[in-house]
C-alpha cells in the first residue's frame, strides 16, 4: 500500500504543536527536521555540560505520512484548528510506494574501502578482504555507517597516525565507527560519548559485535580525565561551543580531530580552537573538512 508523504514549512513554536495535532488528525507518524538542513544556516540542536538545549530550529519542516487515500487538506485543517495556529500554506505531497524498508535501507551500504587495510563492513555482507581490518558496523538508529564524508575522513586520519597504545575519546560517537577502528588499530584505551542513549547501546552492541574493549557513556558519566586523541565528528555549531570542553580533554601535545564542518566553515572553527591548538591544512572530501591539531 503507498502512502503519502506530506513536508509542511512550520515556525518553530508552532513545530510541536502541530506535529501533536496531526498524529491526533489521523497521520500515522510526524518527524521535524531543520528546513535549512545542508546549508551554512543548519542550526544542529545539542545538549552538553554548560550548552543547553536549543528548543527547536527558527524553520522547521514537519514531514507527515498519511495514508493513500487519506484527504490532506482536511488533514491539515483540523490539526491546525486543534493546535491553534492558521492551517498551512507552504506544503508539498509526494507518494511513497510500498516498499521492503529493511532491504532498501541495507542496498544502500555496500562494503567500504577507507585504505588497503581498513574497511567497513555492514553485518548484512561478507568482508570483501578476509585479511584487512574489517570493522564490522549494525549503524542501529545511529549515525555512522562509514558512508559519510566526515566519518571516512576521521577513519582515514586514525588509520594514518594512530601508532598503537594512545588514549582516545570519540566525543558524539553515533555508532561507535571511530572508537571501534581506533581499538582494532591499536589504540591502548579508548572511550565514546553521545547525548543520544540510543547510539550509547548501538556503540556497545557494535564494539561486542567486532569483539573490542571500548566503553561508551553518556556526558554526565564521563570521568574527568585527559586523552592523547580527542575525536569530534560533529557539526560546526555545537564544536565551536564546545571548545574549552574539547580542549580540555586533550593532554599537552595531544591531537584534536574534528570534522562535520563545511569547507567554508574551517577557518572560523581553527579560529575558535587555536587558542588551545596548531593546526594542520585541512582535509576536503566531497565539500566537508577535517580538522587535526597539536596541543601547545
Amino acid at each position: 500500500m503507498p502512502w503519502q508523504s506530506v513536508r509542511i514549512l512550520v515556525e518553530s513554536k508552532q513545530a510541536e504543536p502541530l506535529s501533536d495535532a496531526l498524529i491526533e488528525a489521523g497521520a500515522l507518524s510526524v518527524s521535524l527536521e531543520d528546513a535549512n538542513a545542508g546549508t551554512v544556516d543548519e542550526t544542529p540542536l545539542f545538549g552538553e555540560p554548560d550548552h543547553p538545549t536549543a528548543e527547536l530550529w527558527p524553520h522547521s519542516i514537519a514531514v507527515a505520512l498519511l495514508g493513500e487515500d487519506a484527504d490532506v487538506a482536511a488533514v491539515l485543517g483540523a490539526a491546525a484548528k486543534q493546535a491553534g495556529i492558521p492551517v498551512p500554506a507552504d506544503y508539498t505531497v509526494d507518494t511513497i510506494a510500498e516498499q521492503d524498508w529493511v532491504r532498501l535501507t541495507q542496498s544502500q551500504f555496500d562494503p567500504i574501502p577507507i585504505s588497503p587495510r581498513l574497511w567497513i563492513v555492514p553485518t548484512w555482507h561478507d568482508a570483501p578482504d578476509a585479511h584487512a581490518i574489517n570493522l564490522k558496523l549494525d549503524p542501529g538508529l545511529a549515525f555512522g555507517t562509514g558512508s559519510h564524508p566526515t566519518t571516512r575522513l576521521c577513519l582515514r586520519w586514525l588509520d594514518e597516525h594512530l601508532q598503537g597504545g594512545e588514549t582516545l575519546l570519540d566525543y558524539g560517537c553515533g555508532s561507535g565507527v571511530l572508537a571501534i577502528a581506533a581499538a582494532k588499530l591499536g589504540a591502548a584505551r579508548v572511550e565514546g560519548v553521545d547525548i543520544d542513549p540510543q547510539a550509547v547501546t548501538a556503540s556497545r552492541d557494535n564494539a561486542a559485535l567486532n569483539d573490542v574493549a571500548a566503553s561508551f557513556c553518556l556526558p554526565g558519566e564521563l570521568a574527568a580525565g585527559q586523552y592523547d586523541v580527542v575525536v569530534a565528528n560533529i557539526l560546526t555549531n555545537p564544536l565551536k561551543g564546545m571548545a574549552p570542553l574539547l580542549a580540555a580533554r586533550v593532554r599537552a601535545g595531544g591531537r584534536l580531530v574534528l570534522s562535520g564542518i563545511l569547507s567554508a566553515q574551517a577557518d572560523e572553527v581553527m579560529a575558535v580552537y587555536r587558542d588551545w591548538f596548531v593546526f594542520d591544512p585541512p582535509a576536503l572530501d566531497e565539500g566537508w573538512v577535517r580538522l587535526a591539531g597539536v596541543k601547545t
